[in-house]
């Protein structure tokens, strides 16, 4: 058994995740997604979905990305 390494239960059907060189332990996808999941630089949701990266920074969508001035954004749809 491993001990997730957001909410410190330790189950017996917890999984590894390998990320950017690292190793991370969850017992269930929301502690994954609560750890691994970027942030909306704009409205601070997190990304759990596509997300649209703009020069390195992060966003949930389109909107947010044109929000905060970028340009030539366009969700796909």
């Amino acid at each position: 058994m491993a001990r997730c390494e957001v909410c410190g239960n330790d189950y017996g059907m917890s999984f590894e995740v390998h990320a950017q060189g690292a190793v991370h332990v969850f017992d269930c996808f929301s502690c994954a997604i609560h750890r691994m999941a970027p942030i909306c630089e704009h409205c601070r949701v997190q990304i759990i979905g596509q997300g649209v990266e703009v020069e390195g920074h992060w966003y949930c969508g389109g909107h947010c990305a044109r929000a905060e001035g970028k340009v030539g954004i366009v969700d796909k749809v």
